[in-house]
């Protein structure tokens, strides 16, 4: 079973955006990803910001930190 994750970022992060696409193969194939602005959760605005995007695995809390590229999310996801 695909593990659901959130993508954390923020609107006009280029680097967000590559992170998007490079998910979007995995997501056509039944990966759940929730994005999360941490402009609107202030406390993580200290933690993340100089660290987005960061893929997180909702089941363990377990993250990946950009850069990362389509071969270490298939391997964070299993």
């Amino acid at each position: 079973m695909i593990p659901e994750c959130q993508l954390l970022g923020t609107l006009g992060c280029h680097l967000c955006e590559q992170a998007e696409a490079l998910l979007m193969p995995f997501v056509e194939h039944g990966l759940l990803v929730e994005l999360i602005d941490i402009a609107e959760h202030g406390e993580w605005v200290d933690d993340y910001a100089l660290r987005i995007p960061v893929l997180r695995r909702i089941d363990t809390g377990a993250e990946l930190d950009w850069p990362f590229e389509g071969e270490q999310i298939a391997t964070f996801l299993r």
